[in-house]
């Protein structure tokens, strides 16, 4: 047996491309975000066969352009959806205390206040929110709230404009890497049994006797296959519509709501926690993020493109204009390093005005052997899998287990302290920086030592690229799916955000170190450097 199930290789890619058109699978999962993921999980956790299909990469569209923050929901209290909020915040603990604690940790946060009224206001809200939290707390949660003054407020936050601050809240959210932990989902699913199939795109649905027999799949190689299905979960997110018009399914409304998000600078605000605070029309969100900013989020409905939403000049004014009420020293475009756009797939309601009141819940579709699961958020992903794979058991006509995911670790959580030891052992002997080890723990966990070894027989991979080890790009290949540049350098690294030029000008070297395993030629390195520097591009035309 492979002692590496959860890999994603080019070579495990040619297996699954093989079983993929020769086998039936009782599900074949559309959607390789968190919803689609999460899915696969649950399903082949609960021991049916899978196949998951994803147009583009893993985690390509919204699950790596969110708010990077596994919350309640504070702000949905006001709309009094409670057992939203409630449900959200068990899954926000058990993400940091059993399921991905190398991804996803305990971060503070501070609501300023700048009226007499707001402390009260506001500390029910809190305190309503530590509440729920607590009494469904399961593993490990986070510090309870503590309200401050004006004085404690400034000190924790300097960098608050003192004649505007009058005291404020301390609370606690979780902060993690979007994109690693829907790929880590989706290595779970693989070391689970289910089939990945990343670049892979749905074209059709074969339907006999009124139900849904098989799916049409085109490869980014340029195949085309046919995978028999005993049932389809749809988790297209803002395709969703068009996946379910395949199988000649009733249309339903799906609403795209743009959410922008900024990479600022880490000396532009001084503090020692995150803000959240009143916006316009909504709230705005600057929370520490691995040593720098992000400041969100926008919530507009959105009309344009759905494979490429952009950030808009409008949207970074909105970001702008909105948290620099509350700072002392102004934010400008100076100090913003990236920026990404994603869709959140918002049921449509009525004539809701703004999408910032469409709800946050999901809903599960079923019929004709299909099942669609929409809307949600992203902390309550385990929640839409599981009563996403329990409409799966009905269509199958098959009895099926409960869930078992709230008690499965991701890839890389489940030894993450032992793994620490290894990595910083001195006989290892790669030769890597210990501010290395320490950061690559948080997005390895237990599979940094294997990472590290591939230094320690070729030294040369220790070399650094905007701050990642060269064995990080190449093990985002050999390892975890990658099959562009894009991949490598927007989701399995954070250099499209956080460096200066997007990392335009590292794109060459960065291509060559995953050039071999992937087997490009000089033209297919050119080709992917130029494809990447046109996305950098339009990531951050209205940055100037």
């Amino acid at each position: 047996m492979d002692s590496e199930p959860h890999r994603l290789s080019p070579a495990d890619r040619d297996r699954v491309l093989s079983r993929a058109g020769s086998g039936h699978f009782d599900a074949v999962v559309v959607g390789g975000g968190i919803t689609g993921s999460g899915c696969a999980l649950d399903a082949a956790a609960r021991g049916l066969s899978v196949l998951l299909v994803e147009a583009g990469d893993l985690a390509g569209g919204t699950s790596s352009r969110s708010g990077k923050t596994a919350h309640g929901g504070l702000r949905y209290l006001e709309q009094l959806n409670f057992s939203l909020v409630a449900e959200a915040l068990r899954e926000r603990d058990l993400m940091i205390g059993v399921t991905a604690p190398h991804l996803v940790a305990a971060e503070p946060f501070l609501l300023p206040t700048t009226r007499w009224w707001e402390r009260p206001y506001f500390g029910a809200g809190v305190l309503a929110y530590d509440a729920m939290a607590s009494a469904r707390r399961r593993g490990a949660g986070v510090p309870a709230h503590r309200h401050l003054s004006r004085r404690g407020t400034l000190a924790l936050a300097p960098g608050l404009d003192a004649s505007v601050v009058t005291g404020g809240i301390r609370y606690h959210d979780g902060r993690m890497d979007d994109a690693r932990h829907t790929l880590a989902v989706a290595r779970t699913a693989a070391g689970h049994g289910a089939l990945v199939l990343s670049h892979a795109r749905v074209t059709g649905m074969r339907v006999e006797g009124g139900r849904v027999r098989a799916v049409a799949v085109r490869t980014a190689e340029g195949g085309e296959l046919e995978v028999s299905a005993g049932s389809v979960v749809n988790a297209a997110g803002v395709w969703a519509a068009d996946v379910q018009a395949m199988a000649g399914e009733p249309a339903f409304a799906v609403r795209p709501a743009k959410g922008v998000h900024l990479l600022v600078e880490s000396g532009a605000f001084d503090s020692r926690t995150g803000l959240i605070a009143r916006a316009e029309d909504s709230v705005v969100i600057l929370r520490r993020w691995y040593g720098r900013w992000l400041l969100g989020t926008t919530d507009t409905a959105y009309e344009g493109d759905r494979s490429a939403p952009g950030v808009d000049a409008e949207d970074v004014d909105y970001l702008l204009r909105n948290v620099n009420r509350y700072l002392a020293r102004p934010l400008t475009r100076a100090d913003v390093l990236g920026a990404h756009a994603g869709l959140r797939p918002l049921l449509a309601a009525g004539d809701t005005a703004t999408t910032s009141a469409l709800s946050r819940d999901h809903a599960v579709l079923s019929g004709h052997g299909m099942v669609t699961v929409v809307g949600g958020k992203y902390t309550t992903y385990r929640l839409m899998a599981r009563d996403a794979v329990d409409a799966v058991g009905r269509v199958l006509g098959r009895r099926l287990p409960p869930t078992p995911t709230a008690r499965i670790p991701l890839v890389g959580a489940r030894d993450r302290q032992g793994a620490a030891g290894r990595a910083a052992s001195p006989a290892d002997g790669h030769g890597v920086a210990e501010h290395h080890v320490r950061r690559m723990l948080l997005r390895y966990g237990d599979e940094t030592p294997r990472v590290l070894e591939t230094v320690r027989r070729d030294p040369a991979l220790g070399e650094t690229v905007a701050g990642y080890l060269a064995a990080e790009l190449r093990y985002a290949v050999t390892h975890e799916g990658a099959r562009t540049l894009e991949d490598v350098l927007a989701r399995r690294t954070r250099v499209a955000l956080e460096a200066p030029d997007g990392g335009a000008a590292l794109a060459p070297r960065a291509a060559a170190l995953v050039a071999p395993p992937l087997g490009w030629g000089d033209a297919d390195v050119e080709r992917e450097v130029a494809a990447y520097r046109a996305a950098v591009v339009r990531d951050r035309a209205a940055l100037g």
